[in-house]
């Protein structure tokens, strides 16, 4: 994920299109008053429900709150984070719920769990709750940091499972593939040591995000994906009734979408082994998830092109939304890079 300490981004008002902004901020004193109880939020086609009524999610990413709330000294600063959304109008965050084998990791080895930390999880869950923020909680990372697909491979390795050298095989392996659905089921089926309350019957969390920007390359044709992806997502609903499934995805259009290639930011998009509309297809999943980095795909290009482009990229997914997938769409991750300063925020704005 590619995010600027400090920098705010915009949000997007679309019906069926929501997208969350990067927030990093200190330990601010805000007073808030007793949050309402929650209901679990749904779905009716495109529309976000709650107790029957149109929900409309403005939200922001702060990977690190499980991690923050680990040591004593850094949890405040969960709290004022949350604080600093509701006082914003904000109302639901996305974060990480994994930290696999690495430094405060959660998940030390497949199945073998450090409580501390776990608890510094249901810390995060209960203070969302007493301000009024609902979560989207990540389960993986595709990418290294936090451990991702690579610590399970490892992991996989070290018991002398024979594997192939990608780190692919966390998608097709069979052991790996238990490996991560123990995690699961671990993490659903959790009681919060604050609440009493199993995190599958919190209404506090918006929705599980089966991976962070998955992607397969060693399947350009998207089959394993979409079979990991039909897996797990079952998986989850066959554990947990109430909660919203979504995948994780870029956005990147693939084989089963030529009509949709040229929307793509470069012929590489399409060979990732993820798909964007036939991922998002699957019956378990309940909404589709894009992201959106205009200075890391076209560094070289001006910017009204790039912003060009993010209209033709918002626009075209909101349109797969509305027609195809019948789903919400989420912008999960957009920014402008943060290297010019201030000038950057009109642009943002825009």
């Amino acid at each position: 994920m590619l995010a600027g300490n400090g920098i705010l981004f915009p949000f997007l008002g679309f019906v069926s299109c929501f997208a969350f902004i990067y927030m990093s901020l200190g330990n601010l004193k805000i007073h808030l008053t007793e949050q309402p109880e929650m209901g679990f939020v749904g779905r009716n086609g495109t529309q976000f429900m709650v107790d029957g009524k149109a929900f409309y999610v403005n939200g922001w990413n702060s990977y690190w709150l499980m991690d923050q709330a680990v040591e004593e000294f850094t949890r405040p600063r969960v709290s004022a984070m949350l604080q600093a959304g509701a006082k914003m109008g904000l109302t639901v965050c996305r974060t990480w719920a994994f930290n696999d084998g690495d430094y405060n990791a959660l998940q030390i080895s497949p199945g073998r769990f450090d409580e501390r930390v776990f608890k510094a999880l249901d810390h995060v869950i209960a203070e969302s709750s007493r301000h009024g923020i609902r979560l989207v909680l990540s389960l993986v990372n595709n990418l290294q940091p936090f451990g991702g697909k690579t610590q399970y491979v490892k992991w996989a390795l070290e018991k002398g499972v024979g594997l192939s050298s990608s780190n692919d095989s966390f998608f097709f392996d069979p052991s790996i593939r238990n490996y991560f659905k123990t995690y699961v089921k671990t993490i659903l089926t959790r009681k919060n040591s604050f609440t009493g309350i199993e995190y599958r019957d919190d209404p506090t969390i918006f929705a599980w995000e089966l991976i962070n920007e998955p992607r397969c390359m060693s399947d350009p044709s998207g089959d394993t994906l979409q079979d990991w992806i039909e897996e797990m997502a079952a998986l989850v609903k066959s554990i947990d009734k109430n909660h919203l499934v979504t995948v994780g995805l870029e956005g990147f259009y693939g084989p089963t979408s030529t009509t949709k290639l040229s929307i793509n930011p470069g012929d590489w998009a399409s060979n990732l082994g993820s798909d964007f509309i036939r991922n998002s297809k699957i019956s378990d999943i309940d909404f589709a998830s894009v992201h959106i980095y205009p200075d890391h795909w076209f560094a070289e290009q001006e910017r009204d092109e790039k912003l060009n482009y993010v209209v033709k990229w918002v626009v075209s997914h909101i349109d797969d939304g509305d027609r195809i997938l019948k789903k919400p769409i989420g912008e999960e991750e957009w920014s402008w890079s943060g290297d010019l300063g201030l000038a950057v925020l009109g642009w943002r704005n825009e």
